[in-house]
């Protein structure tokens, strides 16, 4: 009998051991459950993954996870839970090593662990975009607040220059809107993640957001704000 098995939909959810700014950020209390939990319980909760697994270096996290439904096949390997791992390397290493384990799958989603305002809802109508549009890779985005195009940097001496000056002087509406990464998920064939190093280019699309959907957690006033976004949003529909 054969070990190969081929399923469509994988969601990885990487969570490392070393995260720096907020110490075991990924299992910090969320309003009374660990903050990876949320997004477990949203990728299962979404009827779109055939199997939803962790990649983490970190024994405590990954019993945590298992706690909460997910399978841990593996554990990540020393050289991609430093800081300079990038998120593309840990699921081409995850594609791989399941391959090597006989499990195949179609498309791979890229959930973080530190999403906790991405809901079951959300990945259904990005998932359904991402096969509507047959691009290789859809993620969250997020447009700008505020024109890019006005910004400034300051030297050492706290002087202020303009990246491009021309640009104070035009109409708001006239300036290109511009948006950034949401930094919550990932959709991607799964030959898009092995081929590719870098997903921010014509073939991949964007699945918007409202600034209320988005909210990066590097800092421990971050994950306060994230707290009271959350709050807000169960009282709201996306």
């Amino acid at each position: 009998m054969s070990f190969y098995k081929k399923k469509k939909n994988l969601c990885i959810i990487p969570a490392r051991g070393g995260s720096k700014r907020i110490p075991r950020k990924n299992i910090i209390d969320f309003l009374g459950k660990p903050l990876i939990a949320y997004s477990i319980e949203s990728a299962l909760n979404s009827g779109v993954f055939d199997d939803v697994i962790i990649s983490s270096d970190d024994d405590e996290i990954i019993n945590v996870a298992l706690k909460y439904g997910v399978k841990a096949p593996f554990v990540r390997k020393k050289e991609l839970s430093d800081d300079y791992a990038s998120s593309t390397a840990v699921i081409q290493d995850a594609i791989i090593t399941l391959e090597k384990q006989g499990q195949f799958y179609e498309n791979v989603c890229c959930l973080y662990a530190t999403a906790p305002l991405i809901d079951e809802f959300i990945l259904q109508k990005a998932f359904e975009q991402f096969i509507q549009e047959e691009c290789k890779f859809l993620f969250s985005a997020c447009e700008f607040d505020y024109p890019i195009q006005r910004s400034f940097y300051l030297d050492k001496q706290n002087k202020v220059y303009m990246f491009n000056e021309s640009n104070y002087h035009k109409r708001s509406q006239d300036l290109t809107k511009a948006y950034h990464d949401g930094g919550a998920f990932y959709f991607g064939k799964k030959e898009a993640w092995l081929e590719e190093d870098f997903m921010f280019k014509p073939h991949s699309k964007a699945f918007l957001l409202p600034r209320n959907k988005i909210c990066d957690i590097d800092t421990f006033e971050d994950l306060e704000f994230a707290k009271i976004l959350y709050q807000f949003n169960k009282q709201s529909t996306f």
